[in-house]
């Protein structure tokens, strides 16, 4: 089978980046990290490329400059067990300069956006009952930070 591995192209603050990702999230490691060479114009002794694991996914990255910064249209997903891992995922991605945005979604101080997703969500929304399911995405709707606590009175009919 080939392997499919996400590539992702920072600015100039690939190894930051990639050692907060590490340090977070758990079973994960930075695995290699090669730099450009120090007479490189305005990329010396900047990452050339990274080789790391988050969980059980691989990923690579490089420092090659702002002209294709990151977009909404790729994000990583974290499933959440319990409202303890949504806080603590979310209050860490979105410290220093992250951006809050709706349903879930946020940015981190990087650009990459990330959605925080309980699991408790995905059961909601695939509730038997569509009742239920609706008023479950509705709820998520008003959410940034999503509440498990608030989507099970939604669901509820609170």
């Amino acid at each position: 089978m080939t392997d499919v591995t996400p590539f992702l192209w920072f600015d100039d603050d690939a190894e930051s980046a990639i050692r907060f990702y590490t340090d977070l999230l758990p079973d994960s490691e930075v695995v290699s990290i090669q730099r450009y060479a120090d007479d490189v114009p305005g990329l010396g002794g900047k990452v050339m490329h990274a080789r790391f694991r988050l969980g059980d996914r691989e990923f690579f990255a490089m420092d090659a400059g702002p002209q294709f910064p990151f977009t909404e249209a790729v994000s990583l997903y974290v499933a959440c067990r319990d409202q303890g891992e949504v806080d603590r995922y979310w209050t860490a991605l979105t410290s220093d300069g992250g951006v809050e945005q709706p349903c879930g979604w946020l940015k981190d101080r990087w650009g990459l956006s990330w959605q925080i997703v309980p699991d408790r969500l995905v059961e909601l929304m695939r509730d038997p009952d569509p009742e239920r399911a609706h008023r479950t995405v509705q709820a998520m709707f008003t959410m940034t930070k999503i509440d498990i606590a608030a989507l099970e009175a939604a669901a509820a009919g609170g």
